[in-house]
């Protein structure tokens, strides 16, 4: 997805990079939805937000569309609300 793009090339050339993103609990399918005015990215997630699974899934989607490990996925901050930061390690 072209809003992860940028990740993506902060994550080749310095070896990490930070996405700020809002989760959208309970979607029909997982997607990313759209990039907001601060740089955020807008991400539906096919999971409640109930015990972490809405986290899970998101951690899974973003290490699947970025090519990365699950293990290279740490969500920094957010992880009871929908704003979350998130670092992504080579």
């Amino acid at each position: 997805m072209s809003f992860l793009f940028e990740a993506k090339r902060r994550l080749q050339e310095k070896g990490c990079a930070y996405l700020r993103v809002k989760a959208i609990p309970g979607s029909s399918k997982t997607e990313v939805r759209d990039l907001m005015a601060d740089g955020t990215i807008k991400i539906a997630v096919a999971a409640p937000a109930e015990r972490g699974k809405a986290n899970i899934e998101l951690l899974r989607f973003l290490s699947e569309e970025l090519g990365v490990p699950r293990g290279s996925l740490v969500l920094v901050a957010g992880a009871g609300d929908r704003l979350k930061l998130i670092k992504i390690k080579k």
